[in-house]
C-alpha cells in the first residue's frame, strides 16, 4: 500500500474511538446548535502569514464556544478610538502594528493581551508571537490543549455575550523553545504536533537530517511490531513529507532547523540518513578522508554516520564547508543548521596531524571555515554546534570568531535523570577526567557535564541552549511520568542559572501516555520559568479528566513511586532490589482499585476527557505487563522472565492501533531492551540499536 494511501487508513484502521461515541458527546462543532448568528468583528492588521492564520484561529476557536459566528476584517492600522471609547472589537496584530507600547526587541517573544468581552488588543512583538497571543487568550479564557489532534482540545461553552476581562503582558523566559523530531512517526503525528506547539507556548521545530527519512521509515514499515500492516515508503515521501513540514512551521511562525547529522558522510558520497551499516565497497575517494583509528581508515562499526573524519585535512573540512554552504544557499527558510560531527564516541582521528588537537580545536576550525564561506556568500544562517561526547571537552587553542553565527547546543547525552540541573551535589566529583583520546569515559553526573559547559562558556559568550532528552527514552523509566515533569520542570527553570537560552528537546513525537503533562509542564515552563509546578499539574489534569481529575493525579503520581524511576534507571544497585520488588509488587493492588473510576468516567460527555480515561485504561494494561516482567527480572527467575517480557511485547504491540497517536510502540520496546540500564534482559533477536 502506498505511504499517501496510509495516511488516510491510519486515520480509519487506527481509530481510537467508535465514531458512535465521539458523536454522542458535545465537544465537537459539527454537533451544535448555532444561536441565531451574530456577526462580531475579529481585527486583523497585518498581513503577515502568522497573523493571518492568528486571526483564523481566534474566529474558528471563538465560534466554537459561544456558538456565534465571527468575521475578519483587515485594517492598515491599529484602532483609533475616540478619547473616553473603549476600542470596538477584537484587533489582532503585532504591537508594533497596532500602535501599542514596544515590549522588548522584536527578535525576542512577548505578548500584550488587554480585553473586556469582546473589545480590545492582542498583539505581539512579532508576526509568530501574535499566534502565542491569540493562544493565550483562548487559554485565559477556559480553553485547554492537553495532548495533539481534535480529541485533546477541551472547548469551555462560553456565555453570549462575552464578559471576559484578560489582561496579559509577558515576555518569554527563554528564546529557544523546540521540539526536535525523533522517535517512530507518521506524517499525520508530526502535523498534529506542529499544530499543537504554538498553544503550548512552542516556537522552534527541529528535523534531524535532511529530510527525517528515518524516523518516518520506522513508523510506515512497523519497525519492532510485526502484527501492525507495512506500507512502501521511500526518500521521495520524506521529503515531500519535510516539504509539509515547512509549509505548516511557516503558516504558524515556527522557526525552522535543519540536518545535524550527516555533514561527515554525506559531502562524501555516502548516504547518512540514519544508523544503517554501509553496504557495499567504501568508495575510494572517501577512505582518505576517514579517521585513523587503530591503525585503519574504515567506518566505525560499520556505521557511516558514527564515523568522525580527518579534521586536521583542510580538504575534509572543506568539503564539509561547501556542502554546509550549498545546503543554505539552497534553503534560504531554514533559521539554523546543525553542523554536528559523528553520532559515536571514540572513534576521533589518531594521524599525527590530528593528535596535535583535541577534537574540539579541529571543530571550531572547521565552524570557522563555514562562517567565512557563508559571509562571502552573504547567508545569514545561523550554525548550531554541539558539546556532545567527546566535545565535551573543551578547546585548547582555537575560539569561535564571529560569535553572532553561532549557537551553542549542549547535549548530555549520557546524564541521569534522576537528578536536576538546578540541584547540583556538592559531594559529587565534579572535574572532567582528563582529556586521553579516544579512551574517554563519558560523564552521567550533573556535576561532570555542568564542568564541560562552563568550561565552553568561559570560551564562548553568544546564543546557547540545552539539547536534552527527557522524553526520548526516560519517560519509559518512569510509566505515572510524574516524578520526570517534576524534574523536567526543575530543569527548565534551572537553565537560566547555568546560563542556557531554553530546550531543545529531542523526543519521541508520542508521548502523551498516560497524560500530556510532560509536554504541557515544558511548554509552559520554557514560556515562563517562574510557573509553579503545582499549579501546571493541578491544571492539566482538571483539563484532561474532569470532576475526579485528582484521583487521576494521585494514582499517576503512585504509579511513579511504585515503578520507582531511579531503580528502572539501573541507579539504585543490587542491595536494592528487594524493596524494588515490594513496590513492584502493590502495582496490581493500585490498578484493580482505580479501575472503577475510569469505567465510571468513559461515558463522560466530553471527547477530550472521555479519550484521557480512555488511555488511561489502555496504559493500565501496559503497565500491569511491565511490572510483572520487571519483577520476574529482578527476583532472578530467567526463564519466567523472558516469557513475561514477550507477553509485554505482545500487549504493546496488540495495543498499537488504539494508542499510536499519543504511544511509540517502536521506542519503548526498543527502550526496554537496551543495554542502558534497563534491568528486563533483551529478548533473542530484538534489534538493539539506539540512536
Amino acid at each position: 500500500m502506498p505511504v499517501q494511501a496510509d495516511i488516510q487508513c491510519t486515520e480509519s484502521h487506527y481509530a481510537i474511538l467508535n465514531l458512535q461515541t465521539v458523536a454522542a458527546t458535545g465537544n465537537s462543532i459539527d454537533m451544535i446548535k448555532r444561536n441565531p448568528p451574530t456577526k462580531s468583528p475579529v481585527y486583523r492588521v497585518g498581513c503577515a502569514t502568522p497573523t493571518q492564520f492568528a486571526a483564523k484561529e481566534l474566529r474558528s476557536l471563538l465560534s466554537r464556544a459561544t456558538r456565534q459566528k465571527f468575521m475578519i476584517r483587515t485594517r492598515r492600522q491599529g484602532p483609533r478610538p475616540a478619547p473616553g471609547q473603549p476600542i470596538d472589537g477584537l484587533w489582532v496584530g503585532t504591537t508594533q502594528e497596532l500602535g501599542q507600547p514596544v515590549m522588548c526587541d522584536p527578535i525576542h517573544d512577548a505578548i500584550d493581551i488587554q480585553t473586556n468581552g469582546l473589545n480590545g488588543i492582542i498583539s505581539g512583538s512579532n508576526a509568530p508571537s501574535v499566534l502565542l497571543a491569540v493562544y493565550r487568550y483562548l487559554t485565559e479564557l477556559g480553553f485547554r490543549w492537553v495532548r495533539p489532534g481534535r480529541d485533546g482540545e477541551l472547548v469551555p461553552q462560553l456565555t453570549w455575550p462575552l464578559r471576559s476581562k484578560v489582561s496579559v503582558r509577558e515576555q518569554a523566559s527563554y528564546d529557544h523553545r523546540a521540539v526536535c523530531i525523533e522517535g517512530a512517526c507518521g506524517w499525520e503525528h508530526v502535523r498534529d504536533m506542529i499544530n499543537w506547539m504554538p498553544k503550548l507556548g512552542f516556537n522552534t521545530y527541529f528535523v534531524q537530517f535532511r529530510d527525517g527519512y528515518y524516523f518516518f521509515e520506522r513508523w510506515y514499515r512497523h519497525e519492532g511490531n510485526p502484527k501492525a500492516p507495512k506500507h512502501r515508503f521511500n526518500r521521495n515521501d520524506a521529503e515531500r513529507f519535510t516539504q509539509h513540514i515547512w509549509k505548516q512551521c511557516q503558516k504558524r511562525g515556527i522557526k525552522i532547523q535543519m540536518v545535524g547529522h550527516g555533514w561527515t558522510c554525506e559531502p562524501f558520497g555516502v548516504i547518512g540518513d540514519g544508523w544503517y551499516k554501509h553496504k557495499g565497497p567504501m568508495p575510494v575517494e572517501t577512505k582518505r578522508h576517514l579517521a585513523l583509528v587503530d591503525g585503519r581508515r574504515q567506518f566505525f562499526e560499520g556505521v557511516p554516520l558514527n564515523t568522525n573524519l580527518c579534521y586536521s585535512n583542510k580538504k575534509t573540512r572543506q568539503k564539509i564547508v561547501q556542502a554546509v554552504a550549498a545546503y543554505a544557499f539552497e534553503h534560504a527558510h531554514i533559521d539554523a543548521i546543525h553542523l554536528w560531527l559523528a553520532d559515536a564516541a571514540n572513534n576521533h582521528c589518531e594521524c599525527s596531524r590530528c593528535r596535535r588537537y583535541r577534537p574540539a580545536d579541529l571543530y571550531i576550525k572547521l565552524l570557522n571555515e563555514c562562517d567565512v564561506e557563508l559571509t562571502k556568500r552573504a547567508l545569514n544562517h545561523r550554525i548550531v554546534f554541539l558539546l556532545y561526547v567527546d566535545l565535551l571537552w573543551p578547546p585548547k587553542v582555537e575560539r569561535i570568531l564571529n560569535v553572532k553565527r553561532f549557537i551553542l547546543m549542549f547535549a548530555p547525552i549520557t546524564r541521569t535523570y534522576s537528578q536536576s540541573f538546578a540541584k547540583p551535589k556538592k559531594n559529587q566529583p565534579s572535574r572532567l577526567p582528563p582529556f586521553v583520546r579516544n579512551k574517554l569515559a563519558m560523564p552521567s553526573s550533573i556535576e561532570q557535564n555542568l564542568t564541560a559547559l562552563r568550561s565552553w562558556q568561559r570560551q564562548f559568550k553568544g546564543d546557547s541552549f540545552d539539547f536534552d532528552y527527557h522524553l526520548m527514552w526516560d519517560h519509559y523509566r518512569d510509566p505515572g511520568h510524574y516524578e520526570l515533569a517534576q524534574l523536567l520542570h526543575a530543569d527548565i527553570r534551572g537553565l537560566h542559572n547555568i546560563g542556557l537560552n531554553g530546550l531543545n528537546s529531542c523526543q519521541t513525537q508520542r508521548c502523551f501516555l498516560p497524560t500530556g503533562l510532560l509536554m504541557t509542564v515544558m511548554g509552559q515552563t520554557l514560556w515562563n520559568r517562574q510557573t509553579s509546578f503545582d499549579v501546571l499539574a493541578r491544571d492539566h489534569y482538571k483539563a484532561a479528566f474532569g470532576p475526579d481529575w485528582s484521583k487521576a493525579m494521585r494514582y499517576t503520581q503512585r504509579l511513579s513511586r511504585f515503578f520507582d524511576p531511579p531503580f528502572l534507571r539501573g541507579e539504585r544497585g543490587p542491595n536494592w532490589n528487594k524493596k524494588a520488588v515490594a513496590n513492584l509488587k502493590k502495582i496490581p493492588g493500585l490498578i484493580e482499585s482505580f479501575a472503577p473510576v475510569i469505567e465510571s468516567n468513559l461515558q463522560g460527555t466530553d471527547i477530550c476527557q472521555t479519550r484521557s480515561w480512555y488511555y488511561l485504561k489502555l496504559h493500565a494494561e501496559l503497565c500491569l505487563s511491565l511490572a510483572h516482567s520487571v519483577e520476574l527480572t529482578v527476583s532472578g527467575d530467567r526463564t519466567a522472565a523472558l516469557a513475561a517480557n514477550q507477553h509485554l511485547f505482545d500487549v504493546a504491540q496488540r495495543m498499537e492501533p488504539k494508542v499510536h497517536r499519543v504511544f511509540d510502540v517502536c521506542i519503548f520496546l526498543r527502550t526496554i531492551t537496551s543495554p542502558r540500564k534497563w534491568p528486563i534482559q533483551p529478548q533473542q533477536g530484538t534489534p538493539r540499536h539506539e540512536p
